[in-house]
């Protein structure tokens, strides 16, 4: 499976192999990850090198996760191939401006609703959480802006492309 991680300006391309070997950018290596008694601590060996790794709070995989390693601080962004492409596509997509109706992308239920009407929101704040085939959604706002109007309530099940928030 292939990664990649953004640390700072740079973008390595991470390819995990089977056996613990992994290629950095071309570079083949030899790597063993192991947790050590916390949740966020772990034991790197790579290439015979040992290393402790501290994963810095839970950001349940949204933005960079801050790593200790060597007593030296990285902000690391890690996406898989899927991800990365459909970032690199939203780049050129820009939600239109004005009012922006924010539809079920597949029927479920209701399972929260994390704005009001009048609420300002930012770009990438939740607004509805959607649960199908016992898997929740999180819809966010594609944009920063004003909810208009909230249509739906939890506990509520909708259809598919049924309006759900509208936003200014």
């Amino acid at each position: 499976m292939k990664y990649f991680s953004t640390i700072g300006d740079r973008v390595y391309e991470v390819e995990i192999g089977a056996h613990g070997r992994i290629t950095v950018d071309g570079q083949e290596m030899v790597a063993d990850m192991r947790l050590v008694g916390t949740s966020q601590l772990y034991s790197l060996l790579l290439d015979n090198c040992s290393f402790e790794v501290l994963e810095d709070g839970d950001d349940h995989g949204r933005g960079p996760k801050g790593i200790m390693v060597a007593g030296r601080r990285y902000e690391v962004r890690v996406q898989d191939e899927r991800s990365r492409r459909l970032a690199l596509v939203d780049r050129n997509l820009r939600p239109p401006d004005g009012e922006l109706q924010i539809k079920a992308p597949i029927p479920g239920l209701v399972v929260k609703v994390s704005v009001l009407a009048g609420q300002a929101v930012g770009e990438g704040e939740p607004l509805v959480i959607l649960e199908a085939m016992k898997m929740e959604n999180e819809l966010r706002s594609p944009k920063a802006g004003t909810v208009l109007e909230v249509r739906v309530e939890a506990g509520q099940q909708v259809a598919l492309n049924q309006v759900l928030v509208t936003l200014h």
